[in-house]
């Protein structure tokens, strides 16, 4: 009895410790062989990997690149030895790796790393073969990164066989446009590029994309970052087109067709789904209603992300005076995502053209916005509610006038009317980031048709809209307004048959 109990013992410890070395073992060829890691970058391995070991290569520590680091005998900096240096190397390896295993990168390609800071992706594409390899930053770190700026690449045209930029770098771009441009020109036809970014939403997934017209996508997919800076990255895969299939970048293709649809992208459609609901009773007071309802209204920029838009545009249609809407509401309240717009007002009113001499960054359309290019009477109606004159009781003016017995003075003159729908197409183009107001007096239900037969309603990603009808008057209780024929009803036709082809439209007075 007494020999048998340390027997027991001594068997249940090598039991055990067989266990533990077998677990470690497990743990140590998923991690190394299967993952292609090492057991220093935080994985649990229960030891540290030997500072000469390459787990990748098998050879010693970046060895097959030790060239690289070393330049007419300068000695190595220290950069290259920082356990976050090396753990960006092994991730980049592992990526550069499943490429060349489905065919989009060999080890005989020409390749760029675009704004690589401190170029560990071209350390790693060197190291496992693919020896001509050029790293670009504004900034350089040699011997891998020279100075260069993605927005004005010093490479000729079709240079590169494989483009990589990594980090979100075209997500932190000023000029993104320029960035796509220049990299996809340096890029040879059916070449490929590779682009990590920050996945926020489709909506701005769609619009980088459309920043690369010259190429086709090949495959996207959310993997994991190497470090907290880019936690999650969205890769994808682009394809430049043969040089016959290329289109010309700001060529807007246009969707309108007979039956008053536009045809949208799915992204789009669920955007339109999510906007805030219509207000279906007529409002007996809609300034009130309007005040009421602005806190629901969903902007556009305050749901999806819209930086990768190449230009921003807030056209103003019957912008009257500077300060009447393009100052208290567009400059101060729509939320512009620190963005640039430029600005158009279109006003056909005489009186409101002088003080545009002197604003900066509002183009002036002295004209009214109409559906053809002709000579139009425009009327200004002095409507007896006190509440609707602005600027020393002069009212709204109004194309086409209708005879009104509630208005005291008309003052008639004529102006020049062009067609909107055809400036709008001639001015912007579907990738641009496209606001418009219009308060148009009625004209409404002349401009919002002929958007819709052009096809021009597509290139406006968000519409602020003023629906005329004949509304109940402050001055005269139970007395409707003869100034405009339409109804209510007929204004929320209008919003619903907007909304049902997937136009983001607001409800506005």
């Amino acid at each position: 009895m007494e020999l048998t109990k340390p027997s027991f013992l001594r068997n249940v410890l090598v039991k055990a410790f067989l266990f533990c070395v077998i677990v470690i073992l497990f743990r140590f060829a998923y991690i190394v062989t299967l993952r292609g890691e090492s057991c220093d970058l935080g994985d649990f391995c229960f030891f540290t990997m030997p500072e000469t070991l390459n787990p990748i290569l098998g050879t010693g520590k970046f060895a097959a690149s030790s060239a690289i680091i070393s330049v007419d005998g300068e000695p190595k900096s220290d950069l290259y030895t920082r356990k976050e240096w090396r753990k960006a190397v092994v991730f980049y390896s592992s990526i550069f790796q499943d490429l060349i295993t489905e065919g989009y990168l060999d080890q005989k390609s020409k390749a760029l790393c675009v704004e690589t800071l401190t170029g560990q992706d071209v350390f790693a594409l060197k190291e496992i073969g693919v020896k001509d390899t050029i790293g670009i930053s504004k900034k350089a770190s040699p011997p891998l990164v020279s100075s260069g700026q993605a927005e004005k690449l010093k490479f000729k045209n079709s240079t590169f066989d494989f483009v990589f930029s990594g980090k979100g770098m075209i997500d932190q771009s000023k000029n993104q446009m320029n960035f796509a441009e220049e990299i996809t020109r340096t890029l040879k036809p059916e070449g490929f590029l590779v682009i990590h970014t920050v996945f926020k939403d489709t909506y701005s997934f769609n619009s980088l994309l459309d920043l690369f017209s010259a190429c086709e996508v090949i495959r996207f997919r959310d993997i994991h970052g190497f470090d907290s800076s880019m936690p999650e990255i969205r890769e994808i895969v682009f394809k430049k087109l043969p040089s016959s299939s290329i289109h010309g970048h700001g060529v807007a293709k246009f969707h309108g067709s007979l039956d008053n649809k536009c045809f949208v992208p799915e992204h789009k459609q669920e955007l339109v789904r999510a906007a805030e609901p219509l207000i279906v009773e007529e409002p007996l007071k809609p300034w009130i209603t309007l005040k009421r309802n602005i806190k629901n209204v969903k902007y556009l920029p305050s749901v999806v992300d819209i930086s990768y838009k190449p230009r921003y545009v807030y056209i103003d249609v019957g912008a009257r005076s500077y300060g009447s809407s393009i100052v208290s509401w567009f400059k101060k309240q729509y939320p512009k995502q620190n963005k640039t717009f430029e600005v158009y007002a279109i006003e056909a009113d005489k009186s409101f053209h002088e003080e545009y001499k002197t604003k900066k960054g509002v183009k002036l359309l002295p004209y009214a916005a109409w559906v053809r290019n002709e000579t139009l009477s425009f009327e200004i109606n002095h409507d007896p509610d006190p509440s609707s004159a602005e600027r020393g009781g002069r009212g709204m003016g109004r194309i086409q006038p209708v005879k009104s017995k509630g208005s005291s003075v008309r003052e008639v003159d004529k102006i020049q009317g062009f067609d909107f729908a055809n400036w709008v197409k001639n001015t912007v183009s579907e990738r641009d980031f496209v606001v418009m107001k219009m308060d148009v007096e009625g004209t409404e239900f002349d401009l919002i048709p002929r958007l819709f037969e052009t096809g021009a309603i597509c290139l406006i990603d968000e519409i602020f809209l003023e629906c005329h009808y004949n509304r109940w008057q402050k001055c005269c209780p139970g007395q409707r307004s003869s100034k405009y024929e339409k109804t209510y009803g007929q204004c929320l036709d209008l919003f619903t048959s907007l909304r049902e082809s997937r136009v983001f439209v607001h409800q506005w007075w």
